[in-house]
């Protein structure tokens, strides 16, 4: 019997998948705090993979997890998006790559 540890958040289904699986695993559930901050390290883990895939399934995880973030924050959809848009009116997107690598003032 091979333990793997792991220490870190996994989608909803995952403790049903194990289970279905013969297998046993020890979940710990984590709210507030605990959860926003675990949330970001997810969206860090997932930027690693996006850069390893480059694919739109790596994407779709980055997304998956930006909602959590918005929905766990008592955030809109619809006013993240607006302040998006503002932003990139404003300031524009990064459609362009400029990559900022000083400034002389």
């Amino acid at each position: 019997m091979k333990k793997i540890t792991y220490n870190k958040l996994v989608r909803d289904s995952i403790p049903q998948i194990i289970e279905k699986d013969g297998k046993k695993a020890k979940f710990t559930k984590i709210t507030g705090p605990k959860l926003n901050e675990a949330l970001v390290n997810k969206l860090s883990e997932e930027g690693q993979e996006f850069l390893e895939a480059m694919n739109m399934e790596e994407l779709a995880d980055i997304l998956e997890i930006v909602h959590a973030l918005i929905e766990l924050n008592d955030f809109q959809l619809e006013d993240v998006e607006k302040i998006r848009k503002s932003k990139q009116e404003k300031r524009g997107a990064f459609k362009q790559g400029f990559f900022l690598e000083y400034v002389i003032d």
